[in-house]
């Protein structure tokens, strides 16, 4: 069963509070799930973030929304009671309740009003706050990647072997960028092979082969790199592509004793995101909650 949209934990969240009693967030988001029937597939889906459950997410933000429309009073941090405002909403009998009936209210049209209009059209809230901003996230770090893919794939070979030079450097391999190019590079082979040292102290090494490739990897290739690891006594190894591997090459380093890493075209465009190679930070936007703790007095 699919997770319900943002807009249908509203009014599970409005009757946790039904009875009058005070009820606290995380006995709230309980008896939410069983209203709404989550099961652990629902439950286990994540934000953008890889950490926050998206059920945990909406329920929290459906209180929010339930309380800056005074349909909750906030008793003390993280505790709720039902108001006047609240009973007469669940006595309208509705079957969902949605951002559209919470218009009506003054306090909630000022909480979701900018500068410039509206946080966002009352008709549009089937995510709440957060996950509309990690969404958004998502979808332009998922444009940036593909757009890195696309000039790897065009760049000469000897840029390749720099580019891959600077992420390993920037990941913490091979010490500076001068050590780790003389190590790395000038095969002549459309990519790089070579070793590079696994921490700056150079207690271990890490063989690498890269391949600005258009075609997948097959497993012969990858074999192939696992037997020049073993002609040169080595255990590690690091296999980038511009493409990706097929199953069978992926399957492969799966059984063999050696640890080898497959890095394909996405992966590597991620890893250069992660660690700023290729790319500039235009703008650094903080998400911050409320510290109740702050404002409580002794």
């Amino acid at each position: 069963m699919p997770l319900p949209d943002f807009q249908s934990f509203l009014l599970p969240a409005l009757r946790v509070f039904a009875d009058g009693m005070p009820h606290g967030l995380k006995e709230a988001r309980e008896q939410v799930s069983q209203q709404l029937q989550l099961d652990p597939d629902s439950r286990a889906l994540l934000l953008a973030d890889g950490r926050t459950p998206v059920y945990v997410n909406r329920t929290a933000w459906a209180i929010t929304y339930l309380h800056r429309a005074g349909a909750l009073s906030r008793l003390e941090r993280g505790v709720y009671q039902i108001t006047d405002r609240g009973r007469e909403l669940l006595g309208r009998n509705l079957d969902k309740l949605t951002s559209k009936h919470l218009m009506e209210f003054q306090e909630f049209r000022e909480f979701v009003q900018v500068d410039n209009g509206p946080v966002a059209p009352p008709d549009r809230h089937d995510e709440s706050p957060e996950e509309r901003l990690a969404n958004a996230w998502k979808q332009l770090r998922e444009s940036l990647a593909k757009e890195i893919l696309d000039k790897l794939r065009q760049v000469s070979p000897a840029y390749f072997e720099k580019i891959v030079v600077d992420l390993l450097v920037a990941m913490g391999y091979g010490g500076s960028v001068e050590d780790a190019a003389s190590v790395l590079g000038h095969t002549g082979d459309e990519g790089i092979d070579g070793m590079i040292k696994e921490d700056k102290l150079g207690l271990d090494v890490v063989y690498v082969k890269a391949k600005r490739w258009s075609q997948n990897v097959g497993r012969p290739e990858v074999q192939a790199f696992a037997g020049s690891l073993e002609g040169a006594r080595a255990k590690k190894g690091v296999f980038i592509t511009t493409s990706d591997f097929t199953p069978d090459a992926r399957e492969y380093v799966k059984r063999i004793e050696k640890k080898i890493v497959l890095i394909d075209g996405r992966q590597l465009a991620e890893l250069m995101i992660d660690h700023d190679v290729g790319v500039t930070v235009v703008q650094t936007y903080k998400l911050k909650r409320l510290d109740s703790d702050y404002f409580e007095e002794e």
